[in-house]
């Protein structure tokens, strides 16, 4: 199964395709550049000159490897961490000198046999340093480290899921005891998920199970007030998630959209897969509540936080107000998770 243990960050070679991998060699390999310019500029305008001159050589070498990278990463991880290493130095030097004598058969540089070998020698050296890099962070982001971190993230939210979803059975037993009976089965089944081992990824259809059940409840709590919407869109089947990632959403949206209005309300929740990323949108009324939103953003928080664990800079959540037509304010939330590799 997959779980947080697998996460790239805590891989002595890096998955070259995860964007926030890409976004800190581009970055990395610029800084050293710098570096060299102001070593050898006597002055800030010499500096600069250098740079951007040494620029002129060092973008179009580091966007080849970059490519590169992205294209051969996976089999490089599939190898022993030594060879895979090695082969990402030669891929880089390989790169530095067939690029240089592309420039020199162009016309752009004098070329030869010397400057061949320094262009190679530079471009290990870049990649070797980079590759230092990431073996420093990796043990920094230790797997042990990242798996207490998302225990005691996801710690925070069992609390008020269990209270919420007690309350919601406690309405029932007397006034409809059958409903309630069957909402206290639906609770066990929400019992035995929160006692999965929540370092493991499970499928986005078991997370999606989870939140019906959870709305279900809500939904015997506050009735007609309560409406809920799906749209599902091209969901792949096999798509792997975080554990309690939508499900503390959903809470927010009925803690915050439904139950301060007496009016009935609805939320929204859409799924829809576009190119390699999933798309999730959840919306629902806005009310303004000065003690509410506080545990509304704390929910955020928690969840950014562990997606940041899962997928580094490749999952995002963004948050918004907007106002409609009709004047009614709605919070929305989108989240976009990476989908590689998923059989469509």
């Amino acid at each position: 199964m997959a779980s947080i243990k697998q996460n790239p960050v805590a891989r002595p070679l890096p998955d070259f395709l995860n964007f926030g991998v890409m976004l800190r060699i581009l970055l990395g390999v610029n800084v050293l550049a710098l570096a060299a310019a102001l070593v050898q500029g006597a002055s800030v305008r010499e500096w600069i000159d250098r740079y951007v001159a040494l620029s002129a050589w060092v973008q179009p070498v580091l966007l080849l490897d970059v490519v590169l990278l992205a294209l051969s990463g996976r089999v490089l991880r599939q190898l022993p961490v030594r060879l895979g290493q090695a082969l990402v130095l030669l891929l880089a030097a390989g790169a530095s000198i067939l690029l240089l004598d592309f420039f020199a058969f162009m016309g752009f540089d004098e070329g030869g046999g010397p400057r061949l070998w320094r262009a190679g020698l530079l471009g290990g050296a870049a990649a070797g340093v980079m590759l230092f890099y990431f073996d420093l962070r990796a043990r920094a982001f230790s797997p042990a480290l990242s798996e207490a971190r998302l225990q005691a993230l996801t710690a925070r939210i069992r609390p008020h899921f269990l209270f919420n979803s007690l309350n919601a059975v406690l309405s029932l037993i007397r006034a409809e005891p059958k409903r309630a009976e069957t909402a206290l089965e639906e609770l066990a089944e929400l019992f035995r998920a929160l006692m999965r081992d929540h370092r493991d990824l499970l499928p986005l259809a078991d997370e999606i199970a989870l939140c019906r059940q959870y709305l279900d409840l809500e939904k015997l709590r506050l009735g007609e007030r309560l409406n809920v919407e799906w749209d599902i869109v091209d969901v792949p089947a096999d798509l792997k998630v975080p554990p309690l990632m939508l499900q503390p959403l959903l809470e927010n949206a009925v803690y915050h959209g439904i139950e301060p209005s007496g009016e009935p309300g609805t939320v929204r929740i859409g799924f829809a897969r576009r190119g390699d990323e999933l798309h999730i949108d959840l919306a629902n009324p806005c009310f303004a509540s000065k003690g509410r939103s506080e545990g509304n953003h704390m929910a955020l928080d928690n969840v950014r936080e562990r997606l940041a664990l899962y997928y580094d800079l490749e999952a995002r959540l963004d948050v918004r107000e907007e106002t409609l037509a009709d004047g009614r304010r709605e919070f929305r939330v989108h989240i976009v998770l990476p989908c590689r590799g998923i059989r469509s």
